[in-house]
C-alpha cells in the first residue's frame, strides 16, 4: 500500500515539475498521470542507456521528471497547431 502511495506522490511531483519545465498548466490528476507514465518511460529509457537512477527518492523523482518531460514533448508533436 505504501509503495503505491509513494509512487503517486513521486508521480505527482514529477508531472508538476515537467509541467513547469514544458510550460503547461495541468490539474493534479493530469500531473499524477503524466508523472506516473513518465516514470515508466524514464525508467525504460534509462535502462536502455545502461543507467539506473531509481535507487533513492531524488533519483526516482529525476527519472520520473525526465520521462514526463519526454512524454509531454512527444505529445506536443501530435498536437494541432492553433491558427
Amino acid at each position: 500500500m505504501w509503495g503505491i502511495l509513494v509512487s503517486l506522490v513521486i508521480g505527482a511531483l514529477a508531472g508538476w515539475l515537467a509541467g513547469i519545465i514544458m510550460k503547461r498548466g495541468m490539474s493534479l490528476l493530469a500531473c499524477i498521470i503524466v508523472g506516473v507514465i513518465g516514470g515508466f518511460l524514464g525508467s525504460w529509457v534509462f535502462s536502455l542507456l545502461g543507467l539506473s537512477g531509481s535507487g533513492s527518492f531524488l533519483g526516482q523523482l529525476l527519472v520520473g521528471t525526465l520521462g514526463a518531460v519526454l512524454l509531454l514533448f512527444i505529445l506536443s508533436l501530435f498536437r494541432r497547431k492553433k491558427k
